[in-house]
């Protein structure tokens, strides 16, 4: 049996509500986070991987319930995979 197939995804959107996070380019993260977020959660269920979402909509997770939501819906178990979502405005110069 594919090892892959047996894990479990908790896909975490960073930021929401009134912590919008990153604003450049007509760009907000909190936005951006959860729509990546909500792609990655479709493509994993086309794929028939077991996932969930941290958030589905424009909410706040604290630091103290952000942990708690994500292990409510499978543990913390070595089968557990947790992808966390953010985008970080940059403008330093790279050569």
């Amino acid at each position: 049996m594919d090892k892959r197939a047996t894990k479990k995804v908790v896909i975490d959107s960073g930021r929401g509500d009134d912590t919008s996070g990153t604003i450049a380019n007509g760009i907000t993260e909190k936005d951006y986070t959860l729509k990546i977020s909500k792609y990655i959660y479709d493509r994993l269920k086309d794929l028939g991987i077991d996932a969930s979402l941290s958030r589905e909509d424009d909410t706040t997770l604290g630091p103290n319930d952000r942990p708690k939501k994500i292990q409510s819906f499978y543990g913390n178990g070595s089968d557990v995979i947790v992808v966390s979502n953010h985008i970080n405005a940059g403008g330093a110069a790279y050569a």
